[in-house]
């Protein structure tokens, strides 16, 4: 009996060291990850009010008229190519100084035929492995070498009426590269709100807060400008599938400030359906995890010794979670909390929740605020299951070309 009690006290006593260590770990383990959210939030909130204040660009300098190149790639856009291209020669500036190039990757026969009655130029290309970057290089390789400027669009943006001449006019103030006002054209679904919104907030945060701050905007693809000579020169180092944050990454390394003109809109059509929003996100969130491990250093000397914030800055914003995991995983640790947390951890994890709540409303454009947006929001639970299932697609992701199809014709909102 005394050995048999020995043998029980040494089995609780093991137990029990067992269940501390664990503990110990599982408090860790919190505190890394609220550590992490905590930055991150923190980060979002300090742009988000930033973003409040007005900003005004600089002005220009000169009257110069630049010569422009539009350059829309597609791939298999024929659904949409050719009234993008007849919306995109309505333009107040003067037609002698801007040319739009519709660089046509696997279009119909009847397309090619449709665009080619228009007073602009197509160039055909073909790849083995399509990409945005392959194509613009393809093209700029073939196109004199007597413009200004380049605009660079998706296949289906629209432009306002003046957005070449706002551009130009930032590049008379003395800016090499102009993010535009990238907007929605489409609400037609609970996920085209909601992404919609998204976009939004990011117009907010990364690129009005950015500027407001004094840090570059944030480039996101489509409605950009550039001085000509510098965006070839800087493609032509670029093969990879997120061609606009590799650019947006080489640019800032080599200190060219990325200006953001809010008054300069483009319209973009946004995800419709579910499936198309699991194929977008992932491969941005593939592009997020290559870009993060490759620069992360170099962002960290530049900082350090060229006191290159805007480098840092857009490295940095690699490591950050995707909004919608921030919120998902945030609303769900903090209910686990409010049951199994000390009341500390517990104030703790919704006190951050709460500071994403507001940092993210205040982000969110007014007139978003009505019952339309309030029944997309329902379907947050499902954008954060998709965003999820992105995760175990992501090595897929990192191999190819994840094409969008667009499909919506309308005219400019």
């Amino acid at each position: 009996m005394i050995k048999f009690a020995i043998c029980r006290s040494t089995f609780h006593n093991r137990y029990a060291m067992v269940g501390e260590t664990l503990i110990i770990i599982i408090n860790i383990l919190q505190a890394v990850l609220f550590f992490y959210f905590l930055i991150a939030v923190l980060y979002f909130a300090f742009f988000s009010i930033a973003g409040l204040f007005t900003y005004h660009p600089k002005k220009k300098k000169d009257d110069r008229l630049r010569k422009f190149a539009v350059l829309i790639p597609g791939y298999k856009e024929d659904a949409v190519i050719v009234d993008v291209a007849r919306q995109a020669l309505d333009q107040d500036y003067p037609s002698s100084c801007f040319e739009v190039i519709i660089i046509a990757d696997s279009f119909k026969a009847e397309t090619l035929a449709e665009l080619k009655k228009l007073p602009i130029r197509v160039v055909e290309v073909s790849f083995e492995k399509s990409s945005k970057a392959r194509a613009l290089n393809k093209a700029m390789s073939l196109l004199p070498d007597d413009y200004d400027a380049a605009v660079i669009l998706d296949a289906d943006n629209l432009m306002e009426h003046n957005f070449i001449t706002l551009m130009n006019d930032s590049l008379s103030a003395g800016y090499l590269a102009i993010q535009g006002h990238r907007m929605s054209k489409n609400r037609n679904t609970s996920f085209a709100i909601l992404d919609s919104v998204s976009e939004e907030i990011n117009n907010h945060i990364f690129r009005k807060g950015h500027r407001v701050a004094g840090i570059s905007s944030a480039l996101i693809g489509s409605g950009m400008a550039f001085d000509y000579g510098l965006f070839k020169s800087y493609m032509s180092t670029i093969d990879s599938f997120g061609e606009d944050k590799e650019l947006e990454i080489k640019l800032l390394k080599n200190k060219y400030t990325i200006e953001y003109r809010e008054d300069a809109r483009v319209y973009d059509e946004k995800v419709q359906k579910s499936n198309v929003f699991l194929v977008q996100r992932t491969r941005w969130i593939a592009n997020q995890i290559i870009y993060a491990r490759q620069y992360f250093f170099s962002s960290i000397r530049e900082l350090f010794v060229n006191g290159n914030i805007d480098y840092f800055d857009k490295v940095f914003q690699q490591f950050l979670p995707p909004r919608i995991f921030l919120i998902g995983f945030l609303f769900i640790i903090s209910v686990i909390s409010l049951f199994f947390n000390p009341m500390l951890w517990t104030l703790g994890w919704i006190g951050i929740t709460l500071i994403t709540s507001f940092t993210l409303l205040i982000a969110v454009p007014r007139p978003y605020f009505n019952l339309q947006t309030l029944k997309a929001v329902m379907l947050l639970p499902k954008r954060f299951l998709v965003m999820m299932g992105s995760l175990f697609r992501i090595f897929k992701a990192k191999k190819g070309f994840g094409h969008t199809t667009h499909g919506v014709t309308k005219e400019k909102p």
